[in-house]
């Protein structure tokens, strides 16, 4: 018996959803090596990216289930709460700056 599963990495610009039928008792990670993404990856290091089922995430040795879409997910450049740290004292030096209104 087999189930469906979706294998997504994306890249700044350009997105890759890969279908595949795995056997039932696939682990996430082998859904992703079934999936053939690292051979059109070759720089793709897992060890160094998170992975997630649904925007959730998740470990290597998780059981897949039916239509369960596997996310690489690949490092943030930025720290969000710096980001908008950033924007906060921006936004304060604006408005002190007043003007004609």
């Amino acid at each position: 018996m087999t189930i469906n599963i979706e294998v997504v990495y994306a890249l700044s610009d350009m997105q890759t959803l890969i279908k595949k039928a795995v056997p039932v008792g696939t682990t996430v990670m082998e859904g992703i090596e079934a999936s053939g993404i690292l051979a059109k990856f070759p720089a793709l290091d897992l060890s160094a990216h998170k992975l997630g089922i649904f925007g959730k995430l998740t470990k290597p040795d998780t059981v897949l289930r039916d239509k369960d879409r596997v996310e690489i997910y690949r490092p943030l450049i930025a720290d969000p709460k710096e980001v908008r740290r950033r924007r906060a004292e921006e936004g304060k030096v604006m408005k002190k700056g007043g003007g004609d209104a």
